[in-house]
């Protein structure tokens, strides 16, 4: 094997020797395989990849993967992130965190790490609640939702993780669940091919403190009526091919098909269209499919150059232009001489 050759991994060869430590059925256990399995395929040396995480029970992934990690505070996983990637833009970063680390305490971290495109995968693994704490209500909760923290039902209404990130900036915004390995697996791809900041948003099933919250959206009885697979420049139909999204004026409708409807009346799906992914990221059960898959993915690099790119070609710039004066520096571009007055 030359030196630019890259050695043949697998699973194993990103699986540390701790015991994992998540609760028998969580979810969590899933989203690791996936990550364990893609990983190998995407061309890099192991020592290529870092995992960030905060606080909560998905921030334990640094521990179970064979990487470089880095298990930071609370909410501040994005920062750390940037930090990494800035420092060396040549590293697989990778964000793995919960709805409650990173969309309460950790939400101005987040919005700041989607506008400014930082080359980094986030996946955000979303309960509805705070699971490490023992089952508190988290941003994402139905209103309604009875807790530990919430004993009448929580006020709030539920952020939308995918509307945030768009509405913030993300050049690529995507959703999948934690039973469905096989389309994990295509949308962590997704991401990594993705130049800036690929944002995946992962339904995760809570089985202690918020057990069947996705059941709606994972179960085989009622997931086909519920959730609507997106698939680039393909008409949205779902359902068993009996339903399909139409848009009607300047809003997505349910059209049943076979009668009045055809599939040439269904709304096709076009991933880089902005505005088509803000009208699909407010579809929410039980009045409309949620979607799965890549809601929305700017193709233009160009415009959506990474930031760690940016910060580079400017240093590189200021190089060229003047040559370095510590002192000048040192003085800046507003200074003051102050001299000894003979006239008092």
């Amino acid at each position: 094997m030359t030196s630019t050759e890259l050695p043949t991994l697998k699973a194993k060869d990103f699986t540390t020797d701790q015991d994992v430590r998540w609760c028998p059925g969580c979810g969590d256990y899933a989203v690791l395989a996936a990550v364990r399995k893609v990983l190998p395929t995407l061309g890099h040396k192991k020592e290529d990849y870092v995992f960030v995480s905060g606080i909560g029970c998905a921030a334990r992934f640094p521990y179970y993967m064979e990487t470089y990690g880095l298990h930071s505070i609370h909410g501040r996983a994005p920062a750390f992130a940037t930090g990494i990637k800035i420092a060396n833009p040549g590293l697989q970063v990778w964000l793995v965190s919960g709805d409650g680390d990173l969309l309460s305490i950790g939400g101005n971290h987040t919005i700041h790490l989607l506008r400014r495109n930082i080359d980094v995968n986030v996946l955000l693994l979303n309960n509805r609640i705070y699971g490490l704490t023992k089952g508190q209500a988290s941003p994402t909760s139905e209103r309604g939702k009875i807790t530990k923290s919430t004993p009448v039902g929580s006020p709030d209404r539920p952020m939308n993780p995918l509307t945030l990130a768009l509405g913030a900036g993300a050049t690529f915004v995507a959703r999948s669940i934690d039973v469905d390995l096989k389309h994990m697996d295509a949308m962590m791809k997704r991401c990594a091919d993705h130049c800036g900041t690929s944002f995946l948003e992962i339904y995760q099933d809570c089985n202690i403190f918020n057990h069947e919250a996705w059941f709606y959206a994972s179960q085989k009885e009622t997931k086909a009526q519920n959730t609507i697979q997106l698939e680039h420049g393909k008409p949205m139909i779902f359902a068993d091919e009996s339903k399909g999204l139409r848009l009607n004026d300047l809003s997505l409708e349910v059209i049943e098909l076979g009668g009045e409807y055809s599939q040439s009346d269904v709304l096709v799906h076009d991933e880089t269209n902005r505005t088509q992914a803000f009208l699909l990221a407010q579809l929410s059960y039980p009045d409309y499919p949620e979607p799965m898959g890549v809601l929305y993915r700017n193709p233009d690099t160009k415009l959506t150059q990474p930031v760690e790119q940016v910060l580079k070609d400017q240093v590189a710039q200021a190089k060229q232009q003047r040559e370095a004066d510590l002192q000048a520096l040192i003085r800046g571009r507003e200074t003051w001489e102050v001299v000894e007055n003979d006239d008092e």
